[in-house]
This record gives structure tokens, sequence and C-alpha cells, in this order.
């Protein structure tokens, strides 16, 4: 059979699929790695630097095609699919870096397998199609290709994260950039019924790998699942996992157990402190266990993901979740908010350890103390190692006491690699220098004298 003839508008819809697909596969696979690598700048950077350095790579192969133009787009569209719909799936992306003994060796055996390869395949395809632009002058077809494959791009990224996303999840937009990519693989292959095969092949195998396989609720922000968790002394425990770590625990006991650390910020707040009918906020929503059939006090809950609650309360808590729940990022709530809280309760994670990056910084802990009251309080989960000796440890810690002073820090997991770490400062506290007692000029008689 021979290749299709195609017309001017069929080759330029060619071209916005290769736009669509390319950019909103480099946007689904920073989504992918959020549950294993989070979303700071040293895990996006690189990823958009690959794409960007194969994709280059991908025109520059392109450029030396000399005939059989329509065969090797052709063909490209074919592994594109391929990739697109097996390698991005989550099932894949979670099997990748389950089986992998560093998660940084299995983001570059992703990057070399599935998401450069991609952007290889499916650069070739702008400059092997304007040879066959000969209706054009050269700059004119060129421009024009380079036009729809651009706003492809953008379309891409925009209806893929903001729509499809959103609605239907990542699995869905996963399946649309692979379908799509089947279709061009239609328009620009020989019409007969080996092409008809490979293409219901690919889509049947498309709607396998991400209806069926992967089990859990994904949206834009994050994937989760409620699991059976071993919990001693719990009736039917299960967990709340949120981006493959376990963001919150219960069980049907009377009283329900909690995970600790959130076992322990309700027992500071409730009898520490001794809150009644006080405002809190809780930046990071979870499982939304934390105001879990606790009625002493009002909490408000801020998490970017609108789905979160009724996800949680669906399949999580089995009931309404307590609280008034905002949809935002937590730095834009507290920078702007107007209200104020007797306590501002922080917890947020985009994977098992990674706080997102503008949720660290010194400027964000002065924005949740300017929404504390005069005697409010600050309570922070914070996943570290146990003795606090990393450079990521030591200077968090630091950042947070540079706004609040010196603050309470509470080890929960001593024994364990990492721990839940409970921070409590006071929104009165200052900001004070200090000076470190030596034999020669020991002041700590004096200084215990004006502490008292």
């Amino acid at each position: 059979m021979t290749a299709p003839a195609l017309s001017r508008p069929q080759l330029y819809a060619i071209v916005f699929i290769e736009g669509f697909c390319s950019l909103g596969a480099e946007v689904l696979a920073l989504r992918q790695l959020v549950p294993h690598l989070g979303s700071s700048i040293i895990v996006t950077a690189p990823t958009i630097g690959l794409f960007l350095l194969a994709l280059a790579l991908g025109y520059h192969t392109g450029a030396k095609v000399e005939r059989d133009y329509l065969a090797a787009v052709s063909r490209n569209f074919l592994w594109s699919a391929v990739i697109c719909g097996v390698g991005l799936a989550g099932v894949s992306v979670d099997g990748l870096f389950a089986g992998m003994p560093s998660p940084w060796l299995a983001y570059l055996v992703f990057m070399a397998a599935v998401l450069c390869p991609l952007a290889w395949l499916l650069g070739q395809t702008v400059p092997i199609l304007t040879n066959l632009m000969q209706h054009a002058r050269a700059g004119e077809s060129s421009g024009y290709a380079l036009y729809y494959s651009t706003l492809g791009s953008f379309l891409g990224s925009v209806t893929l994260s903001l729509g499809v996303m959103q609605w239907l999840g990542v699995s869905a937009a996963v399946s649309v950039c692979a379908a799509l990519l089947v279709v061009g693989y239609g328009l620009v292959s020989a019409r007969s019924g080996r092409t008809a095969l490979t293409a219901a092949a690919l889509l049947a195998l498309i709607g396998v790998g991400h209806l069926w396989l992967r089990p859990g609720i994904d949206t834009a922000y994050a994937s989760y699942s409620v699991v059976p968790v071993q919990l001693d002394g719990a009736v039917h425990p299960r967990a709340f996992k949120s981006n493959n770590s376990i963001a919150s625990l219960i069980d049907e006991s009377t009283p329900p157990h909690y995970a600790r650390y959130v076992s322990h910020i309700r027992r500071v707040l409730l009898e520490d402190f001794g809150f009644r009918d006080r405002p809190i906020l809780v930046l990071g929503a979870g499982g939304f266990t934390l105001s879990h059939r606790e009625t002493e006090n009002r909490y408000t809950y801020v998490d970017i993901d609108p789905a979160i609650r009724a996800i949680a309360e669906q399949h999580f808590l089995g009931e309404a979740a307590r609280g008034e729940f905002i949809v935002d990022d937590a730095r834009r709530f507290v920078a702007r908010t107007d209200r104020r809280f007797d306590a501002a309760v922080v917890d947020v994670y985009s994977s098992h350890t990674s706080i997102p990056g503008h949720l660290v910084t010194r400027e964000f802990w002065q924005s949740t103390r300017r929404v504390l009251t005069a005697d409010g309080v600050l309570i922070a989960n914070l996943i570290l190692d146990g003795q606090l000796a990393t450079p990521y440890a030591r200077n968090l810690l630091a950042t947070i006491e540079s706004v609040y002073g010196r603050c309470a820090v509470e080890v929960l997991h001593r024994r364990q690699p990492l721990s839940n770490v409970v921070v409590v400062c006071h929104a009165r506290s200052e900001v004070q220098p200090t000076s470190v007692y030596v034999d020669e000029r020991n002041a700590a008689d004096l200084d215990l004298a004006r502490s008292r």
C-alpha cells in the first residue's frame, strides 16, 4: 500500500498533534514524578532541560531525512503512542520507582527510556513534513508548521493540566495524549487493514493501562488511594495515601485511632493549650482527621486540590469532614487573608518527604505568623531525620526560628531514619540573641535569675 497524499490542512493537523502531545507529555511527566520526587526546582528544571535537549536532537535528526517522509513520521508516531501510553502510565512509573534502589536512578531511567525518546521522535515531525509543503515558500511552510506546532503545544499544556486532569484525572490525560498520537499515526499511514489493526490494538492497550490496571484516584495535584494497614489495637484500620505516601490513618474504634502525629497535635491543642471554641487553621488537608469528631474548636482547612475533601469523605472517613474547606495555595492564603487564627497547623507535602519549595522559606513562615492572634501558636509537622542532623533538617528548623524565635521540637519516631517532627512556636515570642557559656565568662546563674 502506498502512503496517502496529504492536503495542506492534514499536514498542519499532524504538526498540531505533534505540538499538543510533545508538550502535553512533558506536563504529564512532571505530574507523574511528583509522588516520587516532589515538585521542587531540582526536579522540574532538569526535566524541562533534558526534554528540550531531546527535542533539539529530534529537529536535527528530522532535518537529515531525505525520502519516505510519511513513512518516517508514521513510524515515529507509532512508537510515540506506545511510549506515551505505556511509559507515562501511572502503573509503569510507580513500578519503575518501586523497583529501583534509588529514586534518582529511577528518574534517570525514566528520562532516558520515556520522556527523552518521546521528545526526540516527535521533534522530527516539523523538519520532515516541511519537505512535503511544496505549495509554499520555504519560509512560509516552516513558519506555518511552527505556528501550528506551537499552538498545539499551548493547547496541550493548558487543556491537559487545567481541563482533563482536573475533571477526569491524570490517567485520562495520558490516554488522550496517546490516543491523539494513534490518530496521527492513522493519518500518515497507508490505508490498510494492518494500519487499522495496529491502531485498534494501541487504543485497547491504552484503555487497559489507564482505566483498569491502576487503582486509586488521580487528580491534577495528587494520586489518592485508601488501603488497609496493620495497626496494633485498631479495628479495621485504613490509610489515606496521597502520592504513594500515608497522609492519614483511621479505624473503627471508639474513639478512633489516628496517625501518631495527628494524635499528638490534637493533644497539644486540646490538653496542653486547652483550646475551646478557637479558630484553627490547617494548611494541608490530608484525610481531615485533625478535626474528626472533634467538636471543641472551629477548623478551617486550606488545600490546593479542590477534590480532596470529597475523596476523603467518600473513600476514607465515610462521613462528612468537620470544618470549613478553602481551595487555595497555602502560601497565597496566608499572605492575603484578613482572618486571624489562634493556631495554624502546617502539614503540607507533595510526596513523602518533599514540602513544596515555596512553603519552607522565611517569607512563608512570616506569612503564617501574620495570620495568628497575639497569643496564637504555630504547629508544623515536618518529616526529617530522627537526629535532626541533615543540612535540610538544620536549615529548615533554623528558618522557622529566624521568624518565631525559639520553638519546641519533638521527634516522634527516634528509631526510624525519617520521623515526624512536630514544631511548636508562639506568635508572642521574639528572636533573641544568644551566647555560649564558657568557664571564663559563665553568666548562667545571672541568666537563670533574669528568667524567673
